[in-house]
Formats: C-alpha cells, structure tokens, sequence
C-alpha cells in the first residue's frame, strides 16, 4: 500500500496525519509549540520549534510504515520567516495573528493607496499579511532587514528543511501582498515598494506539484526513502477547503477554527472591488475568495477559560436554551485580536454590551457563540452584495463539534450547514495534494469528493429572531469605531 503524509502547521500545534487512498486516515499524531507575545499585540514564533516538531511527529507517524510515497504540508497563512545568506534564521517568525504593523498597513492602504494595491495584487493591506510585515523590519529592525537573503512563509520553512529547494505555492503567496494574483507571478511594484529584490523570493509552483525529494541525511533522519516526494502544498484554509471539497465553481466552506473564515471556490479570477473580501489563488489551480476574522473558536476558547475558568465547554453550553437563540439581550463584539474582514480594523476589540443586573453566565456565552455566527454573517453579507448566492456551505474547525453552535450560524446565516464525515480539515487536504502529486489521483477535483456526516438546518423561527438581532449588531461597531481609535492611541 502507498502512504502519505499530510501535515497542518497550525499556530498552536501541528497536526500530521498518515492516510492512503484505500484507507483513509489511517493514523494522527499531534505536536505542540509555544507562541512566543513580547510586546502588547505582538505574535511570534521560532521556526526551529516547528522543525523539531516536524521531525518528532514523523517518526512517531511512519514508525513501523514503509512506503510513504509523498509529505505535504499546509500550513498558518502570512506568517514572515527570514534567513540570512548561511541559511540561518535571522529572528523569530512574525505570525498571521501578529498587530504590530498598523503603521505600515495605513501607509501601504493610504500613501500608496488601495487601487493601486488592488491593481498589483487583487487586494489591500491588512495588518496581518506579510508584506507590512517587511517594512515593519525595514522601519524598526533595520540590521534584521539588510541580512535578508530569502523570504519563507512558515510551511514553506519546513519544505526548504525538507528539500532544500527554495519554493513556496500560489494559495500561500497571494496572501502576502506581494503576489500579482490574477497572473499569478511576484509583482515587481510590490517587491519595490517593500525593497525587496525578486531573487529573495521563493519560485512559485501550483499546491499540487513536486518540488523535490527529501534530502539524503534528512531522510535517514526520519526513516524515510530518499525518493519521498515533498509537494508544494497549501494556506491552510486551502488546504482546509480540498478536504471538505470546496473546490471548482461556486462551493463554500466556513471554518470555525482558532479564527473564523467564509472561503467560497471559483474557476475564475474574481475581485471584490471594496476589497472587504481577499482574494487568493486556491489550491486546485483556480481562485477563491475569502472573508477571514482573526477570533472565533478562540472567542468561546478565551471567555470559558479564562474568564469562566473552564475546560467543559459542553457543559457551559447545557445551560442555553433554545428558547434563548435570538432573544438574548446581550450582544459580544469578537475583536479579541483587532478584525480583519471586513471591517479591517487593528484598534478594534472585544466588547460585552447590554449586560443587565440579571444578565446571566449563560446569556454571556450565548452571547459570545453569536457575536461569532454574526461576524461571519458580516462576511457572508459582502459575498452576497456581489451576486455569488450561497444556499449551504461544508463546516470545519473545532467550534463546527458544538451542535449548538452549529444550529446558531445555521440560523444566522438562514442556510443549511454540512459538517464532513472526516474531521482532519488542512491535514487531511495535505495528504490529497501529496496524492495528486505522487499520481494517485489525475486532478485535485477527483481527490476532493467528500462524506457528509450530518446535515444542520436553519430553524426558521429562530432565523427571523437572528435577523432582527443582526440588524443590531451591526451597530455596534460603527458607533465605537471611533473610541477604539482613541483608546489605542492613549496605549
């Protein structure tokens, strides 16, 4: 039997799998590593945590196993991972999550201006993205800046480990701000503007080819063939959308992971021309776009632990009713981390409003799943202001294993919610690119069919009390937008 390796470099863990075409997932193997937050809004990691991971995940994946043909991995989006002319890296990896560069995000957004960054790269500045990232080094690292001898983005750290061959792939590129999405090729105005030299770029290849084999003492290392094939792999929401099948025309998946996204597939290069929504290269060779808020699970993750002082999330949720969907009278903002789609926002944070002397545990948590389901909606809202008419959407992340939350964004967004029968999400998509790139399969298309495990629908009662509950919501931050901005100033 032929074996593949199918990884997610998330932010706070990495997740392998070992699956075949015949049998499926057939094994998991989770590592964990520590993000690293040295300042108020920052987020960092060190790539080196993520090789040793990597490697350890490994061997504890394929021990016992021979003939695994092809590893891919997915990994965390935007992410900024610089090595210097000895191929040592030469700070700790900015992450996707990280706020620091909102100066350089307005400056890109208003001196350069956001036409012209739609013209150069289908999209704006956010704060997250990778290119702000390097004039943030530029501006206040200088000597980090002038040793820059390659730019990775954090999977593509683990295949240059792997191969040795410098190399990244369309669907991690075009969420850099420095790829030409629609030609799909680094744009030469972006990479001046970030002075940046094109030969400190990594060649760009489509998710699903090969780019090398696994170097000789690395696979010795790790027990592996040296003739394993390392694919060029995908972002992670991606990678996400081949494994619940969200490829070709017109399909949507909404991931209720650490954050939250609307991703919806298309066979064309499309635009949204207010940019509240990104627009990428996806993984099977065509384009989608995307809707992305930085808090979601993470929201319920936050207020339960930290704030509640628990780990029984199940049992919290006992408590609501569902008498209680649409009539809670307590609204939450889920700016935990400033918001990206679509208000773009990095002053922006989390809010509790309506809470009353009776105001209940309960009503608090009710009120954090909505906030969530409503943020999304927002998302869902900019999708349909531009013609594309979503009825049903595949579910994944950690939040899609609350029924109750399901029934929630079921009934905010008034469409039916299928959540797949595998539960793998951008590791299990890994695996299918690794296959299509190995031979198993002729396309990404024919790898992508999935089983659906359960259908949620839209209880319409419910719905017409979310409606008008939404209608609130989306009050709420135009009229503090301002106060954010002042309170982030006074810090």
């Amino acid at each position: 039997m032929k074996y593949y390796v199918g990884a997610d470099l998330g932010t706070s863990s990495l997740k392998l799998i070992l699956a075949s075409r015949e049998g499926g997932v057939l094994k998991t193997v989770t590592k964990d590593y520590a993000v690293r937050y040295p300042a108020p809004g920052w987020s960092e990691q060190m790539p080196e945590d993520w090789w040793r991971e990597f490697c350890a995940g490994v061997r504890e994946l394929t021990d016992g196993v021979d003939g695994v043909c092809g590893i891919s991995v997915a990994g965390q989006m935007h992410g900024l991972v610089i090595l210097d002319e000895a191929d040592k890296v030469i700070r700790p990896a900015i992450l996707w999550n990280d706020g620091r560069t909102f100066r350089e995000t307005e400056y890109l957004n208003t001196v350069i201006g956001k036409k012209r960054l739609s013209d150069y790269t289908a999209n704006i500045a956010f704060a997250g993205f990778t290119a702000p990232k390097i004039l943030w080094l530029k501006n206040n690292e200088p000597h980090s800046f002038e040793r820059i001898a390659k730019l990775m983005l954090p999977k593509d750290y683990i295949n240059y480990r792997l191969t040795g061959v410098y190399a990244t792939e369309y669907s991690d590129a075009a969420g850099t701000l420095l790829l030409d999405v629609k030609n799909k090729c680094w744009s030469r105005e972006m990479l001046d503007i970030c002075c940046i030299g094109e030969e400190k770029t990594p060649k760009l290849f489509e998710s699903y080819q090969c780019i090398g084999t696994v170097l000789p003492d690395i696979a010795k290392e790790l027990g592996l063939s040296e003739n394993v094939r390392v694919i060029a792999g995908a972002a992670d929401n991606a990678a996400a959308a081949i494994g619940t099948g969200t490829v070709g025309e017109g399909r949507c998946n909404i991931s209720l992971g650490t954050s939250g996204t609307v991703l919806i597939s298309s066979e064309s290069f499309g635009v949204d021309e207010n940019n509240g929504l990104h627009a990428f290269c996806h993984a099977d060779g065509g384009y989608y776009l995307m809707g992305c808020m930085l808090s979601a699970a993470s929201c319920n993750k936050w207020f339960c632990e930290e704030i509640l002082k628990t780990e029984d999330f199940g049992a919290e949720q006992k408590n609501i009713t569902e008498d209680m969907l649409g009539n809670n009278n307590v609204f939450f903002l889920p700016y935990l981390m400033g918001e990206r789609c679509p208000v773009n926002d990095t002053n922006a944070s989390g809010v509790f409003i309506g809470l009353r002397p009776d105001s209940t545990r309960a009503d608090m948590l009710l009120a954090v799943l909505e906030g969530v389901a409503f943020a999304i909606r927002d998302n869902v809202e900019v999708a349909r202001s531009l013609g594309i008419n979503i009825e049903s959407s595949t579910v994944c992340g950690g939040g899609a294993r609350s029924e109750l939350w399901l029934k929630i964004v079921s009934s905010v967004l008034d469409i039916e919610l299928q959540v797949p029968e595998a539960e793998e999400g951008p590791a299990l998509g890994a695996a299918r690119l690794a296959m299509v790139g190995c031979g198993e399969y002729a396309s990404v298309g024919e790898c992508a069919a999935v089983e659906i495990k359960k259908t949620v629908k839209p209880d319409k009662a419910i719905a017409a009390r979310y409606e008008k509950k939404y209608k609130r919501f989306k009050e709420i931050y135009p009229n503090l937008k301002m106060l954010f901005k002042l309170l982030a100033e006074e810090n």
